[in-house]
C-alpha cells in the first residue's frame, strides 16, 4: 500500500481594490493557479486598509499575507509565484 501526501492548502489574503491594476493582475494569477485566497477590499471595508497598512507599514496596495506570516506590497507575478511555491502550495 501508498501513501498519497498531499501539500496543506495555503490561505492567502489579499488586500486590494477593484480600480487598482496591480491587484487585478495578482487576483488572476492567485485565481489562475487555483489556491485557497480570501480578498479584503479596502473601499468595502473600513478597518482593511488600517490591517493592510499594519501589516505592510505602506499605504500601497495590494498587500498580499501569507499563513507564515510573510507579506508582499505591489508584487510582480515572479515574485508572487515565487513566493507561492515556496510555501509548496504549487
Amino acid at each position: 500500500m501508498s501513501e498519497t501526501t498531499e501539500a496543506l492548502p495555503t490561505k492567502i489574503t489579499m488586500y486590494g481594490a477593484d480600480w487598482c491594476r496591480d491587484c487585478r493582475r495578482s487576483e488572476a494569477l492567485l485565481d489562475s493557479i487555483n489556491i485557497e485566497w480570501t480578498k479584503v477590499d479596502v473601499e468595502k471595508d473600513p478597518t482593511a486598509a488600517d490591517r493592510a497598512h499594519a501589516i505592510s507599514g505602506r499605504l500601497n496596495i495590494p498587500v498580499v499575507h501569507f499563513t507564515d506570516g510573510t507579506f508582499q506590497v505591489e508584487p510582480s507575478d515572479k515574485e508572487l509565484t515565487a513566493k507561492i511555491k515556496e510555501l509548496g502550495a504549487i
